[in-house]
């Protein structure tokens, strides 16, 4: 790391030094997770208009999972919202996974607009460990900008391979770090202590994808692409699914 990045990361560390006191403090913990369904609830908006078009390719074979029942079994971790009900098949059953509980009266109103879904329960867990989802249980697992919160993705991936039936699939979008010669990587790292506490442990600079090459998937289709969104920090983007 640079030592430009340094001294820049401490000047924005310490024009957000009451936030960063909170969190020393044990409070900011409690007031992003009341925040940002707030906040998400806005955002997913803005996300799903500029994205649409990769979501509705990206989840386009989704029913060719579908167990021999015909219905699609699907768990989403990190629900959040409910963002990506509309671009799933009708009678797809949901289950959803998110650690924090005041997502759940934002989802059912996701739900409640979403009548074409079969919607099961709604999970207060981590995805690191998901033991109220029975192993192999699952067609399809769901996760769209995820990976750059959890603890750790090679836990959480070990997680993601254990509920789903064997030839089950797992789709993914991610924000991931940009290519280290822009300057994009730069901001990246110079914001990125910050930009974990305000979007609720959100990281910048993960190389996801080798995460995912080396999750043990039997084929894995993955593509990088600038996404077409107004927040420049996070287009670079990862897509594509993963067949256990």
């Amino acid at each position: 790391m640079t030592l430009a990045v340094l001294a820049l990361r401490l000047v924005v560390i310490i024009l957000s030094f009451p936030m960063f006191l909170l969190n020393f403090l044990g409070l900011w913990s409690w007031i992003c997770k009341k925040w940002f369904p707030y906040f998400l609830t806005r955002f997913t908006v803005t996300y799903n208009e500029q994205m649409g078009s990769k979501k509705r390719e990206l989840f386009s074979n989704l029913q060719e999972f579908a167990g021999p029942s015909g219905k699609l079994s699907l768990l989403e971790v990190g629900c959040g919202t409910g963002a990506n009900f509309k671009f799933y098949p009708p009678g797809c059953r949901v289950t959803c996974v998110d650690p924090n509980p005041n997502f759940e009266k934002f989802l059912f109103k996701s739900v409640a607009e979403n009548r074409h879904l079969q919607f099961e329960r709604f999970v207060v867990a981590a995805g690191e460990d998901m033991s109220q989802v029975d192993e192999g249980s699952v067609d399809v697992v769901v996760c769209t900008l995820v990976l750059c919160s959890v603890q750790s993705q090679e836990k959480f991936l070990r997680e993601v391979r254990r509920v789903l039936r064997p030839g089950g699939a797992y789709y993914f979008m991610e924000h991931v770090v940009d290519e280290r010669s822009t300057w994009n990587f730069f901001w990246q790292q110079v914001l990125e202590p910050a930009w974990n506490l305000v979007f609720d442990g959100c990281c910048l600079t993960r190389e996801s994808w080798k995460s995912l090459e080396q999750a043990g998937f039997s084929k894995l289709r993955l593509q990088h692409i600038q996404a077409p969104l107004s927040w420049v920090l996070v287009r670079p983007h990862i897509y594509g699914f993963a067949v256990k």
